[in-house]
């Protein structure tokens, strides 16, 4: 997604909200740096479009889950299981390089 898109969006987002876009508003909104001429530019050059809130032909990340862990142990099974390919492939390398050692020798 370009930066004009993002600011596109973020601006009908506003205006379905029933708020005038602004350079402030829409520049605390934004998830990377734009230039305020860039902001400004694109401010200047938007059409309210009030379908227009993702970015068309693009696909959407996928949402982060909105329910937290019960637990700690939740937690901590979540971690083990994020943290096993890891491990595992951090083993495979050390033999790998532990191979290359010893064929050297």
């Amino acid at each position: 997604m370009t930066i004009s898109d993002e600011i596109s969006i973020i601006a009908n987002k506003l205006a379905n909200d029933g708020k005038t876009p602004s350079v402030a508003l829409i520049k605390s909104r934004l998830n990377q740096h734009a230039p305020l001429p860039k902001i400004i530019a694109v401010l200047k050059s938007w059409q309210h479009d009030p379908t227009f809130i993702n970015p068309r032909n693009v696909e959407t990340l996928p949402k982060a889950p909105t329910a937290l862990p019960a637990s700690n142990q939740d937690i901590n099974l979540l971690i083990a299981k994020a943290l096993a390919p890891l491990q595992q492939e951090i083993a495979e390398l050390k033999l790998q390089v532990n191979l290359l050692i010893e064929k050297q020798k």
